[in-house]
């Protein structure tokens, strides 16, 4: 399995011929031209995880499937895209690669603010190991993932619950998402206390940088 960083939360999980998009979203524009898509997964509702139009533009072009958080179903719906909703529990076989479900409820930003659903998924192909994007929640890490895309840094988070959750999942390793609102130097510091606090190397992965599984 080949993950690659398409900017902020947006990832490429490629493996056995088949090519997932994860959260095409507004923070990040590489992956816009790509004509070469089975299927789309999609977290959440926010602007930053589901540019709806552009995501719309590349599902037309490449014929791929689409799976998203029940709120955004009729989003995409309004855009000629026909998506599945993909509800905690699910499983969904995409060839060579598996993808669960996980997850239901987007972290709290502020007590004002009704809370959104908010999907994770965890990615296996065969026995190898278990990749899980979480979207935007630290609030149910798992058993038996090996492989955390770790959303660095949000308007929902501090520091402490990031490092917290890096501990709870415990994977042996751990690369960062959702970073495109830090600048270098907030990404390093960021960086530097996750694995100062836990003793969990967080591999330094850039946008558009790759990791093989």
């Amino acid at each position: 399995m080949r993950v690659t960083r398409l900017g902020h939360a947006c990832l490429l999980v490629e493996t056995g011929g088949t090519r997932v998009l994860v959260d095409p979203g507004a923070f990040s524009d590489t992956w816009h031209d790509l004509d070469d898509v089975d299927a789309v997964l999609i977290t959440h509702q926010h602007i930053d995880h589901v540019d709806v139009g552009r995501t719309a533009s590349l599902v037309q072009r490449t014929g791929a499937r689409v799976w998203a958080e029940a709120s955004v179903v009729p989003a995409l719906g309004g855009e000629g895209v026909e998506a599945a909703s993909a509800a905690v529990g699910d499983r969904i076989d995409l060839g060579a690669l598996q993808v669960e479900v996980a997850g239901g409820v987007h972290a709290e930003i502020y007590r004002s603010i009704p809370r959104i659903g908010n999907v994770g998924y965890v990615f296996a192909e065969a026995d190898g190991p278990r990749l899980y994007h979480p979207g935007d929640s630290y609030e149910y890490p798992l058993e038996g993932i090996d492989v955390l895309a770790l959303p660095l840094t949000a308007p929902w988070a501090r520091v402490a619950m990031t490092a917290d959750f890096l501990a709870a999942v415990a994977p042996s390793r751990a690369f960062p998402i959702h970073d495109a609102i830090v600048n270098d130097a907030g990404w390093g510091l960021y960086m530097r206390l996750c694995q100062e606090v836990t003793d969990l190397a967080v591999e330094p992965i850039r946008p558009d940088g790759s990791l093989d599984l």
